[in-house]
């Protein structure tokens, strides 16, 4: 089958697309033949060895993917061929990766699309979306009334955890450019702080005069100084990007406050975790209150030039591999 894949760790330049050998799922497996892929920051850790972890050569690159049910192994009754499905977990942890004409996914990470739930949108929002959940509600511990900052509140996990916190019943105040203010607020944020303001901490404070709940950097800039200081009595600070920061952490604020750091990956969650989060996003995404704010589609042929506009950091929104012929070739603008 056709698939983008590597036989060694390093640079974008050693993204092949060809022909590998195709999957042969387990009794607990999923065979999906694949629409579309998502290029992730993760994926270019992967592909790089920045983050070390079980890689089977040749290694079939991608984490998301959106497509359609071919055959269901007996220990996955829950599915049947035809069924539109998605998925935001695998080229992980032995597990090979989305980019390809057909994926073996496990039943436990598999997920049926809603009726009507576009191929594009859905693979551009799995995996921002469910770590955008993972933060909120899994490590973040959010409730209703609640206040919470968001770092970087008009990207692509930062937009999605505005959303659902604002649905949620959270008082959400976005950190992001004075450009994409009228974006957050349309998003559900009550107060958007210009995060080039040098008076943006005194800004947020004068949000959230009692603190913050819970603070969410998106960004990865991980200024815990700050964060801490921005953070109600037993507030939370969660920290899920920024793989090569190393912040100061402020201790006696911490404990003299009870406050928390939070750190977690999507890549280490639970099935039954990324489960509860695929729930949510299915339910915003059936009744639209979800949607990416660009996506960009280009043909599998285009892997590797994607993944070196990622890390150049030249995409704005997301970039979306189109695998099976007859899937959208264009995608939407910011």
């Amino acid at each position: 089958m056709r698939a983008a894949y590597v036989e060694e760790l390093g640079s974008p330049d050693l993204i092949q697309v060809g022909e590998v050998p195709p999957p042969r799922p387990g009794p607990d497996d999923v065979l999906v033949d694949v629409e579309v892929t998502a290029v992730n920051h993760v994926d270019t850790f992967v592909r790089s060895g920045a983050w070390r972890t079980p890689v089977p050569f040749p290694f079939v690159i991608g984490r998301d993917v959106v497509g359609t049910v071919s055959r269901a192994g007996p220990g996955a009754p829950g599915f049947a061929a035809g069924d539109r499905v998605w998925c935001s977990s695998l080229g992980h942890a032995g597990r090979q990766g989305a980019a390809a004409e057909r994926v073996a996914v496990p039943a436990d990470r598999l997920y049926r699309l809603p009726e009507g739930a576009d191929a594009v949108d859905a693979v551009a929002l799995s995996h921002p979306a469910s770590t955008a959940y993972l933060a909120l509600f899994t490590h973040g511990r959010m409730r209703a009334g609640e206040t919470v900052v968001v770092l970087g509140g008009a990207g692509n996990v930062g937009g999605a955890a505005v959303v659902m916190a604002a649905q949620a019943g959270a008082r959400v105040v976005a950190v992001a450019s004075a450009e994409d203010a009228d974006h957050c607020r349309g998003l559900g944020a009550q107060h958007v702080v210009d995060y080039r303001d040098p008076e943006a901490p005194r800004s947020i404070r004068a949000y959230a005069p009692h603190g913050a709940d819970l603070h969410v950097d998106t960004s990865g800039t991980n200024d815990l100084e700050t964060a801490v200081d921005l953070l109600a009595p037993r507030g939370r600070a969660v920290v899920l990007a920024g793989l090569r920061t190393r912040p100061v952490l402020p201790a006696g604020a911490l404990y003299l406050h009870d406050r928390s750091v939070h750190g977690f990956a999507i890549s280490n969650a639970r099935p039954d975790e990324l489960a509860d989060a695929a729930a949510h996003i299915n339910a915003l995404l059936a009744d639209g209150t979800l949607r990416p704010r660009a996506t960009e589609v280009l043909p599998l042929g285009e892997a590797a030039e994607a993944h070196r506009r990622l890390e150049a950091g030249k995409v704005a929104g997301k970039l979306v591999l189109r695998v099976a012929e007859g899937c959208p070739v264009g995608g939407t603008a910011a």
